[in-house]
């Protein structure tokens, strides 16, 4: 980064990481009042009875955010400016599917779920593919705006006072689901989680971006992949991150049945939803804000690394639950998990390369761990269908404490790597 960049982002700081800050906090609580963890697993059951459209809800999801990454970061790479590419994907792609989904089980779940689990499924599948798509971007025009010292409090601040409005919002959940029929009940939750993620949108459309320094050259798409395979070589300590995380992401194939299971065994009603939506949501909101001091200081591979052994508790801890009192404990793990995971996982890769190099990273990344994210949910829909739920929470347990320790021996932190190098 030039003097006169690094002046710019200096000058602009404040200002970026308010209107970023607002960002998160809004598409963050917007999204939890249609949570992919509890409401709209519940939402699926009651449109079906097939436990694998439960599943498949996360796996399209994962399929669309993280599949599409690698193909749009080349493109990234050759932009001076990213923001007008964030706001345009992001809003239309990413935000509109949301009150058509809304829409649509408004007016055809009564009188026609299946047409409206469709509609639910493909909507999710474009907001998610819209989201990858301009991730590279965003996370690049990040960089861009937020010095790298902040990055992690930034993350953790906006994750985390989002999330704490959402626990106010799951009390809200709850009312909802208890005060109105169905299906307008899920309808007035689209509603309102459009007018906040809206608010998210006009936020980081406020964001003042500097000139990149440096871009590359656009190249055919075949040239550009023909290069991926050298980055992997060169980088052990970067293969290693991404075997262990593998292993992490296919021990979540328990989380979208957490909640279902709490309603079929402990007859979990409308309140009790919303309660353990606000008990997921609250752990986020706390542990965002411990996780990201923690990656500032200590350094993200050491987050990732702790949440991953959260992971592992949790199906066990819905494995051992006696009652729907104890079931919190799980949704406590769960939310400490996806805390982790969302004031690191991003911050991390920006360490493991040079700044023009950026978007490939995090699309390559994203990219490499998208298919186990799409097959993980489908295997914990197949072994709760044939095996049941205990067995589920079992093997995903087995499976991410796996993660969990590769994370913790096998990768070492890039901070640190880059500090031994320049001391020599």
């Amino acid at each position: 980064m030039t003097q006169t960049a690094v002046d710019e982002q200096t000058r602009n700081a404040p200002w970026n990481f308010s209107v970023n800050l607002s960002d998160i906090i809004f598409i963050t609580l917007g999204l939890s009042l249609i949570s992919r963890d509890t409401v709209l697993p519940v939402l699926i059951s009651q449109l079906t009875d097939s436990k694998f459209a439960i599943g498949l809800l996360p796996a399209i999801a994962s399929l669309g955010f993280y599949l599409p990454q690698l193909f749009a970061a080349s493109f990234t790479e050759g932009l001076r400016y990213k923001k007008p590419f964030v706001i345009t994907v992001g809003g239309l792609g990413e935000r509109l599917p949301y009150p058509l989904i809304g829409l649509a089980v408004w007016l055809l779940a009564l009188k026609s779920p299946n047409a409206a689990l469709v509609i639910l499924l493909v909507g999710v599948g474009m907001a998610a593919m819209s989201a990858g798509i301009a991730t590279p971007a965003w996370y690049d025009m990040i960089a861009k705006v937020i010095p790298v010292q902040r990055r992690g409090l930034w993350s953790g601040l906006g994750h985390g006072i989002g999330a704490l409005l959402g626990v106010a919002g799951a009390w809200f959940v709850g009312r909802i689901l208890v005060s109105y029929s169905f299906p307008n009940n899920f309808a007035l939750l689209f509603l309102w989680a459009t007018i906040f993620i809206a608010i998210s949108w006009a936020s980081i459309a406020l964001t003042k971006e500097p000139p990149s320094a440096t871009t590359k050259a656009r190249v055919s798409l075949i040239f550009y992949l023909r290069q991926l395979p050298a980055v992997l070589a060169r980088d052990r300590n970067y293969r290693r991150y991404l075997i262990s995380r593998t292993v992490v992401n296919l021990g979540t194939m328990a989380g979208g049945f957490f909640m279902v299971y709490g309603v079929q065994r402990f007859a979990i009603d409308g309140a009790g939803v919303g309660l353990l939506t606000g008990v997921l949501i609250g752990s986020v909101a706390l542990m965002n804000l411990v996780w990201g001091l923690l990656g500032d200081r200590g350094g993200h591979k050491r987050v990732l690394a702790l949440g991953a052994l959260l992971a592992c508790a949790a199906p066990l801890s819905a494995f051992l639950a006696p009652s729907p009192f104890w079931l919190g404990l799980t949704f406590v793990l769960m939310g400490s998990y996806q805390a982790a995971d969302q004031a690191s996982a991003l911050n991390l890769i920006l360490e493991f390369c040079a700044p023009e190099d950026r978007p490939t990273y995090i699309g390559l990344t994203n990219t490499l761990l998208a298919p186990v994210l799409i097959v993980a949910p489908l295997i914990g829909g197949g072994l709760a269908t044939i095996f049941g739920y205990q067995v589920l929470f079992v093997v995903a347990a087995l499976v991410a404490g796996s993660g969990a320790l590769l994370l913790a021996v096998w990768v070492r932190e890039p901070r640190q790597m880059i500090d031994e190098a320049g001391a020599k």
